[in-house]
């Protein structure tokens, strides 16, 4: 496995994503995904060109922290968020792409308001209504962005999904066309200069030319950097 040619691989992929939709590739962010990575397969990462990392389970963040893994890129957390964990992700991370709920958002508000801070923030949504994943349904998503704005702790930079798994090339379009309609809808119904919404989080390592395609700003990736996941442990946060 070659870091640097799995980055510039997936690079060239968004930038013919979003040259092909007239969009400019630089508003493309590629993250890369260090579920299950060590902290030295995160520091090749960043040697070898990533500039943000996220990370999806709390243990594996905080221990990567303290062995300072992620110096030289940004942080964020893209996982699920307990409320009795916020106290752990609130102020050391960049951005929280999985707000999905709005016991979580008063949580994140609530301890970003304890450490006299403001935490950027995304909306988890579940577009297709999927009882396994978590997130708000597409129409409480305006009245939870109206929330918001209401809070001093957070701001809501944007939106997140997950889609169902794809058993086929552009089968999950349709799924990120209806969240980026669905951001267009909330910047115009809710003016607030406390609010920047210019964040659309959507795209994994299978489908992320399509959601490039249809206004993505930010890729999560990580099989295709980092190749397969070892087995995973049994969840501990």
């Amino acid at each position: 496995m070659d870091l640097r040619e799995n980055i510039a691989r997936v690079r060239a992929g968004i930038d013919a994503a979003a040259i092909a939709a007239g969009r400019d590739p630089a508003c493309v962010t590629l993250l890369a995904a260090t579920k299950t990575q060590t902290s030295d397969a995160i520091r090749a990462a960043i040697a070898a060109g990533v500039t943000v990392c996220g990370e999806n389970r709390v243990q594996e963040l905080t221990a990567h922290l303290a062995d300072n893994a992620y110096e030289g890129a940004r942080l964020h957390f893209i996982g699920h968020l307990q409320t009795n964990k916020v106290k752990y992700i609130v102020g050391k991370v960049e951005l929280i792409h999985s707000v999905s709920s709005e016991k979580l958002l008063r949580a994140v508000a609530a301890q970003a308001d304890k450490l006299g801070i403001v935490q950027d923030v995304l909306l988890e949504i579940n577009l297709a209504g999927e009882e396994s994943k978590s997130g708000f349904p597409p129409d409480e998503a305006l009245s939870a962005a109206a929330l918001c704005a209401q809070m001093s702790g957070v701001r809501l930079r944007g939106l997140m999904c997950i889609p169902p798994a794809a058993s086929h090339p552009g089968e999950n379009l349709p799924h990120f066309q209806n969240l980026s309609r669905l951001a267009v809808d909330i910047r115009q119904k809710i003016v607030d200069n406390k609010m920047d919404m210019d964040v659309l989080s959507m795209g994994m390592s299978g489908d992320y030319r399509d959601a490039v395609a249809a206004g993505s700003t930010c890729i999560r990736v990580g099989s295709a950097l980092f190749g397969p996941r070892p087995p995973v442990s049994p969840r501990k946060d």
